[in-house]
């Protein structure tokens, strides 16, 4: 819609994560190195943390773009994570290729057991990649665990790659899960662009889309620094606030995107609302409404002291205050 308009040729600010818009911070190039390098060295079992919006999954689609230019690398991409044991298995199979249906889990592991093996003897890589990886239940990591031991005396058969947000660090630091947490070999971990970087992560993202000379003027640095106050660096956040600025610029027919859009679209998406934790009211009762809760509480005791025919019935006051079931 508004590419003819500021002489783009494709979207800029895309949010479905495409390989070619990845912005190299220095921690971005150590994470992706050592998912690449805990692959290829097999060294067994990685895990990548970040926070929702950091780049985990375009930053997953640059190791499979990887893997793909490999003639010796097979993978299996779990991206639903909230699944049963059996049905997480039968996943995996299928992905690589192996009939899964109708099959129990007993079936399951034999098959993809002889799968890894064969792959190992023929000197080739085998990755479990699983996104999401934070809803994974107990049960699952368990399996997880049991995978690994898909080895030789020198090799790992199977490298698996958990990734997910920061909660999968909480799960794996439980006492149950501490046999799998002793196996983890390499870890990463992303986090927000800094201003300077969310700067350049909004230039190089209009440089790729045809921006060329004019991508600093499109965006202002009063503009940049208002868009990094609103997104506090999160990629996605940049994006979203990026692309509805670029429409609302078109709308107005303006050649530039001026710091006054980026805070009313920040307050259209309510991105500098903080949503805290529910909390019981706390309502305070006036002198009223003590005497009559506790004149109920005395009704209740007395009728429930007193003797009752068989078929009476207690009729209490309510309360003028409380929460129904």
């Amino acid at each position: 819609m508004y590419k003819r308009f500021f002489n783009l040729t494709r979207n800029p600010f895309d949010l479905t994560p495409d390989p070619s818009f990845l912005f190299s911070t220095k921690r971005h190039n150590e994470a992706l190195a050592a998912l690449y390098y805990g692959v290829r060295r097999h060294k067994g079992f990685v895990v990548l943390t970040g926070e929702v919006g950091t780049g985990k999954t375009l930053l997953l689609r640059c190791l499979l773009q990887l893997f793909k230019q490999s003639q010796d690398v097979a993978y299996a991409y779990v991206y639903n994570s909230r699944l049963t044991p059996a049905e997480f298995l039968q996943y995996i199979a299928s992905d690589f290729g192996l009939p899964a249906s109708g099959k129990n889990k007993g079936e399951l592991l034999l098959e993809l057991g002889h799968f890894v093996i064969s792959r190992g003897s023929k000197k080739l890589t085998t990755v479990l990649i699983v996104d999401e990886a934070h809803h994974l239940s107990p049960e699952i990591l368990e399996e997880v665990r049991l995978l690994t031991n898909l080895e030789t005396t020198n090799d790992k058969l199977l490298q698996i790659l958990l990734v997910g947000q920061p909660e999968l660090d909480q799960k794996l630091d439980s006492v149950g899960l501490r046999q799998l947490k002793q196996r983890i070999s390499l870890r990463a971990q992303l986090d927000p662009l800094d201003a300077n970087e969310t700067k350049g992560y909004i230039e190089r993202r209009l440089l790729i889309a045809g921006a060329n000379s004019h991508a600093s003027a499109l965006f202002p640095a009063p503009t940049i620094a208002a868009v990094y106050r609103h997104s506090h660096g999160f990629p996605r956040l940049i994006n979203t606030i990026c692309e509805n600025a670029l429409v609302t610029a078109y709308a107005k027919q303006m050649r530039y995107v001026t710091p006054e859009i980026i805070h009313d679209i920040a307050e259209d998406f309510r991105l500098d609302v903080v949503q805290l934790p529910d909390a019981e009211p706390n309502e305070e009762m006036n002198d009223a409404e003590v005497r009559r809760a506790a004149k109920t509480l005395l009704d209740l005791y007395a009728a429930l002291r007193k003797p009752l025919p068989h078929d009476a019935e207690i009729r209490v006051p309510l309360p003028i205050r409380g929460r129904q079931a």
